[in-house]
């Protein structure tokens, strides 16, 4: 499924089996989960990015074939994320700050994604995923739960914490936090009881509209959707000392707003992609706590539809996209690349 122009639907596009070269490998796409920056991707608000492009950036697939240099080996289960590849070199990179990479590449961006039956990544960036987990369900681990993950660290300790829009990452990182003891407020849309009622299923103590009050003063604040509106209200929300988080790549922009809302130590701060190292620490985090994953399941054909859910607010939990076996009844989705082109 190709974007080749901004805000244009998602194409069907049929493509030779490619060969990975050098660290790469070839993944057969088993599950890839949908995500709010493909959205962003396909309205061209990231200032960067290829054309054209196949999206996504939460790919769970096996290895069917590595290059000479690549550190998997064919058979091997692994996540895609969205840090698609860094330079190495470059001062953030020398300082431990892969995220921030001046010449970094990203998944579904920079470089094609999951949205296809077979994948190419860079095997040094490909992360290992925990025992437990189902395609679809580690798929949404891979963007919602890390990129929540770094959020929730940069949170610090909040034993009253709230999730500032309710959707893939924060039902997954609304359950790690309960684990460490956080007391989890979620705030939604005025007037959305779906939503509501779907966080409190997933054990958050409270739910309601973000334009309200907050039921107590809250610690922190990690704010998931992308509505600048929210930084005023949930730093309005926040005790002495408190931080918001916006854990978005993209939002609108921030109202002007009475400092007396930032005194008292009250901090703003973004989050902006991962490391290799975040991934690796939330997947022995989500081995511990055993994450309730929810998804709504879509063909990969479907891939635009899933799309225009999300943008409308209709999917709770994760939309995850499946491709059909392209060999047809009998072969597994693991069976080996067939030595002749086909589709992806």
């Amino acid at each position: 499924m190709v974007l080749r122009e901004r805000g244009a639907p998602l194409v069907i596009e049929e493509r030779s089996i490619p060969v990975p070269r050098s660290h790469q490998v070839l993944l057969r796409v088993a599950a890839c989960a949908v995500c709010r920056t493909d959205l962003h991707v396909v309205d061209g608000e990231l200032g960067r990015g290829v054309l054209p492009v196949v999206l996504g950036h939460q790919m769970v697939g096996t290895v069917v074939a590595a290059g000479p240099d690549a550190v998997l080996q064919v058979g091997a289960r692994v996540g895609v994320p969205w840090l698609a590849w860094t330079c190495g070199s470059c001062a953030m990179c020398r300082a431990g700050r892969e995220n921030l990479c001046v010449n970094a590449r990203f998944t579904g961006c920079d470089v094609d994604g999951g949205f296809q039956e077979l994948a190419l990544a860079d095997s040094r960036f490909c992360l290992r995923l925990p025992e437990g987990y189902a395609d679809v369900e580690a798929a949404p681990l891979l963007c919602g739960g890390l990129i929540g993950y770094r959020a929730l660290r940069m949170a610090g300790d909040a034993p009253r914490l709230g999730l500032y829009g309710f959707g893939s990452a924060a039902h997954i990182i609304a359950q790690v936090a309960r684990h460490r003891g956080s007391t989890v407020f979620a705030f939604t849309r005025a007037g959305d009881r779906a939503a509501q009622e779907f966080a409190l299923g997933m054990g958050v103590s409270w739910a309601g509209d973000s334009t309200g009050p907050a039921p107590e003063p809250l610690d922190a604040a990690i704010i998931f959707a992308p509505a600048g509106e929210l930084v005023p209200l949930a730093l309005a929300a926040l005790r002495p000392g408190g931080t918001v988080v916006c854990a978005g790549i993209h939002m609108s922009d921030i109202p002007s707003f009475a400092y007396s809302l930032l005194w008292e130590e009250r901090s703003i701060r973004s989050v902006a992609n991962l490391t290799r190292e975040d991934g690796t620490e939330f997947m022995r985090v989500a081995a511990e706590v055993r994450i309730r994953v929810q998804t709504e399941v879509l063909p990969l054909a479907e891939a635009g539809r899933a799309l225009e859910l999300l943008r409308a607010g209709r999917v709770h939990g994760t939309a995850v996209l499946v491709p059909e076996d392209p060999h047809g009844p009998g072969r597994s989705a693991g069976a080996p690349v067939p030595a002749r082109p086909g589709q992806v």
